[in-house]
Protein backbone atom coordinates (compact mmCIF):
# COMPACT_ATOMS: atom_id res chain seq x y z
CA UNK A 1 0.00 0.00 0.00
CA UNK A 2 1.32 3.59 -0.50
CA UNK A 3 2.35 5.74 2.54
CA UNK A 4 -0.52 7.52 3.80
CA UNK A 5 1.09 11.00 4.91
CA UNK A 6 -2.29 11.88 6.95
CA UNK A 7 -1.74 8.44 9.07
CA UNK A 8 0.63 8.25 12.07
CA UNK A 9 3.71 6.47 11.23
CA UNK A 10 3.20 3.87 14.28
CA UNK A 11 4.51 1.59 12.02
CA UNK A 12 7.65 3.16 11.75
CA UNK A 13 10.42 0.08 11.09
CA UNK A 14 12.66 -0.45 14.36
CA UNK A 15 16.73 -0.40 13.91
CA UNK A 16 18.31 -1.26 11.93
CA UNK A 17 17.17 -1.04 8.63
CA UNK A 18 16.16 -4.25 7.12
CA UNK A 19 18.92 -3.43 3.87
CA UNK A 20 22.14 -2.75 2.85
CA UNK A 21 23.25 0.52 3.90
CA UNK A 22 27.01 0.14 3.28
CA UNK A 23 26.98 0.43 -0.77
CA UNK A 24 29.99 0.98 -2.73
CA UNK A 25 29.11 4.69 -3.19
CA UNK A 26 28.20 4.55 0.54
CA UNK A 27 31.61 3.58 1.31
CA UNK A 28 33.69 5.84 -0.82
CA UNK A 29 31.92 8.58 0.71
CA UNK A 30 32.03 7.53 3.82
CA UNK A 31 36.38 7.18 3.25
CA UNK A 32 36.37 11.13 2.15
CA UNK A 33 34.31 12.15 5.22
CA UNK A 34 36.36 10.55 7.28
CA UNK A 35 39.54 11.73 5.91
CA UNK A 36 37.82 15.57 6.34
CA UNK A 37 36.91 14.92 9.68
CA UNK A 38 41.03 14.06 10.27
CA UNK A 39 42.33 16.85 9.26
CA UNK A 40 39.69 18.86 10.99
CA UNK A 41 40.38 17.20 14.43
CA UNK A 42 44.14 17.19 13.89
CA UNK A 43 43.35 21.26 13.15
CA UNK A 44 41.55 21.93 16.40
CA UNK A 45 44.71 20.15 18.26
CA UNK A 46 46.43 22.99 17.27
CA UNK A 47 44.85 25.81 18.81
CA UNK A 48 46.87 26.23 22.17
CA UNK A 49 42.77 26.86 23.66
CA UNK A 50 40.24 25.00 22.18
CA UNK A 51 37.62 26.46 24.50
CA UNK A 52 37.63 29.10 22.01
CA UNK A 53 36.05 27.00 19.28
CA UNK A 54 33.81 25.31 21.87
CA UNK A 55 32.11 28.63 22.56
CA UNK A 56 32.47 30.42 19.45
CA UNK A 57 31.50 28.26 17.04
CA UNK A 58 28.67 26.80 19.18
CA UNK A 59 27.05 30.08 19.12
CA UNK A 60 26.64 30.17 15.70
CA UNK A 61 25.44 26.36 15.35
CA UNK A 62 22.53 27.63 17.46
CA UNK A 63 22.06 30.37 15.40
CA UNK A 64 22.03 28.63 12.36
CA UNK A 65 20.20 25.45 13.43
CA UNK A 66 17.60 27.80 14.88
CA UNK A 67 17.01 29.72 11.76
CA UNK A 68 16.54 26.28 9.50
CA UNK A 69 13.23 26.06 12.42
CA UNK A 70 12.41 30.25 11.54
CA UNK A 71 13.70 30.97 15.06
CA UNK A 72 15.76 34.06 13.43
CA UNK A 73 18.08 36.42 15.05
CA UNK A 74 20.79 38.94 14.39
CA UNK A 75 24.60 37.73 14.98
CA UNK A 76 24.96 41.12 16.34
CA UNK A 77 21.67 40.60 19.14
CA UNK A 78 23.55 36.93 19.55
CA UNK A 79 26.54 38.16 21.00
CA UNK A 80 25.28 41.22 22.54
CA UNK A 81 23.02 38.27 24.26
CA UNK A 82 25.83 35.67 25.03
CA UNK A 83 27.73 38.80 26.54
CA UNK A 84 24.93 39.71 28.90
CA UNK A 85 23.40 36.21 29.76
CA UNK A 86 20.19 36.67 27.51
CA UNK A 87 19.49 39.48 29.98
CA UNK A 88 17.72 42.21 27.79
CA UNK A 89 17.34 39.95 24.58
CA UNK A 90 14.60 39.11 22.91
CA UNK A 91 12.44 36.52 22.93
CA UNK A 92 14.30 34.41 19.74
CA UNK A 93 17.63 35.43 20.81
CA UNK A 94 17.12 34.20 24.01
CA UNK A 95 15.66 30.51 22.17
CA UNK A 96 18.81 30.37 19.97
CA UNK A 97 21.10 31.20 23.57
CA UNK A 98 19.16 27.91 24.87
CA UNK A 99 19.99 25.63 22.37
CA UNK A 100 23.65 26.92 22.83
CA UNK A 101 22.79 26.06 26.42
CA UNK A 102 21.75 22.51 25.67
CA UNK A 103 24.51 21.77 23.25
CA UNK A 104 26.96 21.97 26.10
CA UNK A 105 24.51 20.41 28.29
CA UNK A 106 25.34 17.46 25.96
CA UNK A 107 28.99 17.64 25.46
CA UNK A 108 29.16 17.86 29.10
CA UNK A 109 27.32 14.32 29.19
CA UNK A 110 29.29 12.57 26.36
CA UNK A 111 32.43 13.87 28.45
CA UNK A 112 31.12 11.97 31.58
CA UNK A 113 30.99 8.95 29.17
CA UNK A 114 27.06 8.47 29.02
CA UNK A 115 25.39 6.76 26.52
CA UNK A 116 23.02 8.89 24.52
CA UNK A 117 19.52 8.27 25.78
CA UNK A 118 16.29 9.39 26.23
CA UNK A 119 16.72 10.88 29.32
CA UNK A 120 19.51 13.50 27.84
CA UNK A 121 17.00 13.72 24.73
CA UNK A 122 14.37 15.46 26.47
CA UNK A 123 16.62 17.16 28.94
CA UNK A 124 17.86 18.86 26.05
CA UNK A 125 14.06 19.37 24.58
CA UNK A 126 13.75 20.72 28.04
CA UNK A 127 16.43 23.74 27.78
CA UNK A 128 15.81 24.54 24.49
CA UNK A 129 12.28 25.44 25.02
CA UNK A 130 12.19 25.89 28.35
CA UNK A 131 9.53 23.30 29.10
CA UNK A 132 8.82 21.12 31.98
CA UNK A 133 7.21 18.36 29.92
CA UNK A 134 8.84 15.64 27.11
CA UNK A 135 7.87 12.89 24.82
CA UNK A 136 4.09 14.18 23.04
CA UNK A 137 1.11 12.74 25.17
CA UNK A 138 -1.24 14.85 22.64
CA UNK A 139 -2.55 13.67 19.32
CA UNK A 140 -2.97 15.41 16.59
CA UNK A 141 0.76 16.45 15.43
CA UNK A 142 1.48 17.00 11.69
CA UNK A 143 3.96 18.17 10.02
CA UNK A 144 3.09 20.81 6.65
CA UNK A 145 4.48 22.36 4.12
CA UNK A 146 4.00 25.86 3.54
CA UNK A 147 1.00 25.55 1.51
CA UNK A 148 -0.46 23.74 4.79
CA UNK A 149 -0.52 20.32 3.10
CA UNK A 150 0.47 17.82 5.77
CA UNK A 151 3.61 16.25 4.47
CA UNK A 152 4.48 14.02 7.47
CA UNK A 153 2.38 12.46 10.28
CA UNK A 154 4.94 11.00 13.22
CA UNK A 155 3.83 7.98 15.53
CA UNK A 156 1.45 8.95 18.08
CA UNK A 157 0.58 7.40 21.89
CA UNK A 158 3.13 7.86 24.61
CA UNK A 159 4.43 4.62 25.04
CA UNK A 160 4.42 3.94 21.17
CA UNK A 161 7.06 6.81 20.86
CA UNK A 162 8.91 5.14 24.00
CA UNK A 163 9.21 2.15 22.60
CA UNK A 164 10.55 3.80 19.38
CA UNK A 165 13.28 5.86 21.40
CA UNK A 166 14.10 2.59 23.33
CA UNK A 167 14.94 1.01 20.39
CA UNK A 168 16.79 4.37 19.12
CA UNK A 169 19.06 4.31 22.21
CA UNK A 170 20.03 0.46 21.60
CA UNK A 171 21.20 1.05 18.17
CA UNK A 172 22.90 4.13 19.10
CA UNK A 173 24.90 2.45 21.90
CA UNK A 174 25.63 -0.99 21.08
CA UNK A 175 28.58 -1.20 19.26
CA UNK A 176 28.84 -2.91 15.48
CA UNK A 177 30.47 -2.95 12.37
CA UNK A 178 28.78 0.14 10.83
CA UNK A 179 30.69 2.47 10.28
CA UNK A 180 30.07 5.34 12.66
CA UNK A 181 29.06 8.05 10.06
CA UNK A 182 26.42 5.53 8.07
CA UNK A 183 25.38 5.23 12.16
CA UNK A 184 24.54 9.25 12.48
CA UNK A 185 22.61 9.28 9.28
CA UNK A 186 20.46 6.45 10.68
CA UNK A 187 19.95 8.08 13.89
CA UNK A 188 19.53 11.40 12.52
CA UNK A 189 16.72 9.92 10.17
CA UNK A 190 14.85 8.12 12.52
CA UNK A 191 14.87 10.49 15.37
CA UNK A 192 13.11 13.09 13.21
CA UNK A 193 10.94 10.61 11.95
CA UNK A 194 10.19 9.71 15.62
CA UNK A 195 9.73 13.56 15.83
CA UNK A 196 9.44 12.64 20.22
CA UNK A 197 8.03 16.29 21.17
CA UNK A 198 6.20 18.78 20.90
CA UNK A 199 8.71 21.18 18.84
CA UNK A 200 12.28 21.39 19.00
CA UNK A 201 12.78 18.27 17.41
CA UNK A 202 15.31 19.39 14.47
CA UNK A 203 17.38 21.13 16.87
CA UNK A 204 17.77 18.33 19.50
CA UNK A 205 18.21 15.99 16.40
CA UNK A 206 21.19 18.23 14.91
CA UNK A 207 22.74 18.41 18.58
CA UNK A 208 22.84 14.49 18.51
CA UNK A 209 25.03 14.59 15.33
CA UNK A 210 27.58 16.28 16.93
CA UNK A 211 27.26 14.14 20.38
CA UNK A 212 27.80 10.70 18.22
CA UNK A 213 30.62 11.98 16.98
CA UNK A 214 32.29 13.14 20.21
CA UNK A 215 31.14 9.52 21.67
CA UNK A 216 32.62 8.01 18.51
CA UNK A 217 36.27 9.79 19.17
CA UNK A 218 36.05 11.28 15.57
CA UNK A 219 35.98 14.15 17.24
CA UNK A 220 37.45 15.96 20.91
CA UNK A 221 35.30 19.52 21.01
CA UNK A 222 31.81 19.54 19.66
CA UNK A 223 32.99 21.80 16.31
CA UNK A 224 31.48 20.37 13.16
CA UNK A 225 28.11 21.35 12.99
CA UNK A 226 25.54 20.48 9.70
CA UNK A 227 22.94 23.56 9.99
CA UNK A 228 24.94 25.12 7.11
CA UNK A 229 24.96 22.17 4.72
CA UNK A 230 21.01 21.81 5.73
CA UNK A 231 20.21 25.53 5.05
CA UNK A 232 22.17 25.65 1.75
CA UNK A 233 20.75 22.26 0.96
CA UNK A 234 17.04 22.30 2.80
CA UNK A 235 14.89 20.93 -0.71
CA UNK A 236 17.61 18.00 -0.77
CA UNK A 237 17.47 17.51 3.26
CA UNK A 238 13.86 16.97 3.40
CA UNK A 239 13.51 15.16 0.06
CA UNK A 240 16.06 12.65 1.70
CA UNK A 241 13.98 12.23 5.11
CA UNK A 242 10.54 12.13 3.09
CA UNK A 243 12.51 9.41 0.71
CA UNK A 244 13.47 6.92 3.14
CA UNK A 245 9.84 7.40 4.88
CA UNK A 246 8.06 6.51 1.55
CA UNK A 247 10.51 4.27 -0.51
CA UNK A 248 12.95 2.97 1.69
CA UNK A 249 15.53 5.55 -0.29
CA UNK A 250 18.55 5.09 2.37
CA UNK A 251 21.40 5.29 0.18
CA UNK A 252 20.62 8.53 -1.13
CA UNK A 253 20.03 9.85 2.48
CA UNK A 254 23.17 8.11 3.69
CA UNK A 255 25.18 9.89 0.86
CA UNK A 256 23.73 13.18 1.73
CA UNK A 257 24.76 13.02 5.36
CA UNK A 258 27.90 11.60 4.46
CA UNK A 259 28.59 14.91 2.06
CA UNK A 260 27.43 17.18 4.87
CA UNK A 261 29.84 16.01 7.33
CA UNK A 262 32.67 16.18 4.69
CA UNK A 263 31.74 19.34 3.29
CA UNK A 264 31.16 20.71 6.32
CA UNK A 265 34.33 19.47 8.48
CA UNK A 266 36.57 21.10 5.22
CA UNK A 267 34.58 24.62 5.83
CA UNK A 268 35.25 24.15 9.53
CA UNK A 269 39.06 23.69 9.19
CA UNK A 270 39.64 26.34 6.58
CA UNK A 271 37.91 28.42 9.47
CA UNK A 272 39.82 27.21 12.19
CA UNK A 273 43.01 27.87 10.42
CA UNK A 274 41.96 31.52 9.64
CA UNK A 275 41.41 31.84 13.59
CA UNK A 276 44.82 30.41 14.62
CA UNK A 277 46.05 32.58 12.20
CA UNK A 278 44.65 35.72 13.75
CA UNK A 279 45.31 34.97 16.74
CA UNK A 280 49.00 34.99 16.10
CA UNK A 281 48.56 37.93 14.69
CA UNK A 282 46.96 39.80 17.45
CA UNK A 283 49.35 38.26 19.96
CA UNK A 284 52.05 39.73 17.66
CA UNK A 285 50.57 43.37 18.16
CA UNK A 286 49.02 42.77 21.55
CA UNK A 287 52.44 42.62 23.13
CA UNK A 288 53.32 46.09 21.90
CA UNK A 289 50.56 47.10 24.14
CA UNK A 290 50.03 45.21 26.83
CA UNK A 291 52.67 43.81 29.81
CA UNK A 292 53.60 40.51 27.70
CA UNK A 293 53.04 38.27 31.08
CA UNK A 294 49.12 39.01 30.77
CA UNK A 295 48.83 38.98 26.82
CA UNK A 296 47.81 34.94 26.66
CA UNK A 297 45.22 35.75 29.18
CA UNK A 298 43.67 38.65 27.93
CA UNK A 299 43.71 37.30 24.39
CA UNK A 300 41.81 34.35 25.54
CA UNK A 301 38.76 36.02 26.75
CA UNK A 302 38.85 38.57 23.88
CA UNK A 303 38.47 35.41 21.40
CA UNK A 304 36.34 33.69 23.68
CA UNK A 305 33.64 36.59 23.67
CA UNK A 306 33.39 38.68 20.36
CA UNK A 307 31.71 41.11 22.33
CA UNK A 308 34.02 41.40 25.17
CA UNK A 309 33.01 43.21 28.37
CA UNK A 310 35.66 44.63 31.34
CA UNK A 311 33.93 42.14 33.24
CA UNK A 312 35.30 39.51 31.72
CA UNK A 313 38.60 40.03 31.90
CA UNK A 314 37.85 40.66 35.74
CA UNK A 315 35.97 37.42 36.26
CA UNK A 316 39.85 36.08 34.53
CA UNK A 317 41.52 37.46 37.29
CA UNK A 318 43.54 39.81 34.64
CA UNK A 319 43.02 43.01 37.02
CA UNK A 320 41.04 45.60 38.94
CA UNK A 321 38.02 47.23 37.03
CA UNK A 322 40.34 50.50 35.73
CA UNK A 323 43.27 47.86 35.06
CA UNK A 324 41.15 45.68 32.95
CA UNK A 325 39.63 48.85 31.13
CA UNK A 326 42.98 49.96 30.01
CA UNK A 327 44.11 47.01 28.68
CA UNK A 328 40.97 46.88 26.09
CA UNK A 329 41.46 50.46 25.42
CA UNK A 330 44.90 49.57 25.06
CA UNK A 331 44.21 47.05 22.38
CA UNK A 332 41.50 49.29 20.74
CA UNK A 333 44.64 52.00 20.36
CA UNK A 334 46.00 48.76 18.69
CA UNK A 335 43.37 48.63 15.99
CA UNK A 336 42.54 45.01 17.59
CA UNK A 337 39.08 46.00 19.25
CA UNK A 338 36.68 48.28 18.81
CA UNK A 339 34.78 49.92 21.76
CA UNK A 340 31.47 50.55 21.42
CA UNK A 341 28.43 51.59 23.63
CA UNK A 342 25.00 50.00 23.48
CA UNK A 343 22.06 51.51 25.75
CA UNK A 344 24.16 51.19 29.30
CA UNK A 345 26.58 48.60 28.41
CA UNK A 346 30.35 49.18 26.61
CA UNK A 347 31.44 46.28 24.50
CA UNK A 348 34.95 46.21 23.17
CA UNK A 349 34.32 44.60 19.79
CA UNK A 350 36.69 41.97 18.30
CA UNK A 351 35.82 42.25 14.81
CA UNK A 352 38.07 40.26 12.61
CA UNK A 353 37.24 37.44 14.69
CA UNK A 354 33.85 38.12 14.29
CA UNK A 355 33.94 38.54 10.62
CA UNK A 356 35.54 35.09 10.25
CA UNK A 357 32.66 33.33 12.66
CA UNK A 358 29.80 34.63 10.78
CA UNK A 359 30.70 34.96 7.20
Amino acid sequence: MPFDRNKPFNDLPLLPPATELETKAVLKQTIAARAALADLKGAAKQLPNQGVLIQALGLQEAKLSSEIENIVTTNDALFQGFANGGEGSDAQTKEVLHYKDALWQGFQWVKSDMPLTTRLFEDMYCLIKQADDGVRRLTGTRLSNPLGETIYTPPEGEGVIRDKLANLEIFINTPSELDPLVKLAVMHYQFEAIHPFPDGNGRVGRILNILLLLSEKLLDVPIVYLSRYIMDHKGDYYRGLAGVTEHGQWESWVLFMLRAVESTSRMTTERILGIEQLMRDAASRAEKVLPKVQVAGILEVVFRHPYCKVKFLEEAELGSRPTCTKYLRALVSAGLLREQSVWRENYFINEEFFNILTR
